[in-house]
């Protein structure tokens, strides 16, 4: 369909998609997506559309309200915003632009993950990938060609990864996924010794309180849960050898005494080390 939208040229296009039911509940999926091009003034204010949006600025630029401050979108940046909340753009001197609202059951998840990382505007050296997968959609639209709803939702997921993948090579500059990603290199190599936050947190040059932020974001994980996450299930590795006793497995696998590992072990698998060890070896209970 081509727009009728005042201050944008008519020859811009743009597509409506219904998911299924079953798209509803296992996939990522398109809502509305377009390419349009905005005359000088353009200007948009919702309280909400019930979407993620994705946007690539081929030419001109994008003013855009973002807690509480005006940022500009320059040509080749995207922008990601979360339009369950209220949002405001526009064009001020016009532009030329790709664009794909988007929801699915993990959405959000996919959303906060990229914008703990990169924040709403993103910037790389190559955008192709992403790009070429946004064409890739809306050229199914274009040309009526079926929409397989796992295809789409593939495609979609592929633009998310590789923006989430996305590093900036300037300086000491590194993504959060990269600090996050060397993080848990780091706890795999020494879950078993005394780690505190603010030992992870330099090393990450970070303050405690925003490496946890970021952690947490990208992990699901506190630092402090995902350290005695990795020590219980190094614990649980070795209780299924027979001959190691508990007391042994306790320390090595960080635990500073027996009780303490034997205490936590409960709380997190709801059964005692020897209760488990029971269970995973043959002929046990």
């Amino acid at each position: 369909m081509f727009s009728k939208e005042a201050l944008v040229t008519s020859n811009s296009d743009y597509y409506l998609y219904q998911p299924s039911a079953i798209a509803s509940k296992i996939y990522l999926y398109p809502i509305v997506l377009g390419y349009f091009y905005y005359k000088p003034g353009y200007h948009l204010q919702r309280t909400h559309y019930d979407s993620f949006l994705l946007m690539h600025v081929i030419k001109g630029s994008c003013q855009v309200l973002l807690q509480n401050q005006v940022r500009t979108v320059s040509p080749n940046q995207l922008l990601l915003l979360d339009c369950y909340e209220s949002h405001e753009y526009g064009y001020p001197d016009g532009a030329e632009v790709s664009w794909l609202h988007f929801d699915g059951p993990l959405a959000r998840n996919h959303y906060e993950l990229i914008t703990a990382s990169h924040g709403n505007i993103i910037t790389s050296d190559n955008l192709y990938p992403i790009v070429h997968e946004m064409s890739k959609i809306l050229n199914l639209f274009r040309n009526s060609q079926p929409i397989r709803e796992a295809v789409v939702s593939e495609a979609l997921t592929q633009i998310l990864t590789s923006i989430l993948n996305i590093r900036s090579d300037s300086g000491n500059n590194f993504s959060h996924s990269q600090i996050v990603e060397n993080s848990l290199a780091y706890i795999s190599e020494h879950f078993n010794e005394p780690l505190s936050l603010e030992t992870l947190a330099k090393n990450s040059n970070m303050s405690p309180y925003h490496f946890t932020r970021v952690f947490t974001a990208e992990t699901g994980f506190t630092p402090h849960q995902y350290l005695i996450a990795t020590r219980i299930n190094s614990a649980k590795f070795l209780l299924k050898t027979p001959d190691m006793p508990i007391k042994e497995i306790a320390f090595s696998s960080g635990f500073n005494s027996e009780s303490s590992f034997c205490s936590t072990f409960k709380k997190w698998e709801n059964m005692t080390p020897g209760e488990y060890r029971n269970q995973a070896l043959p002929g046990g209970l």
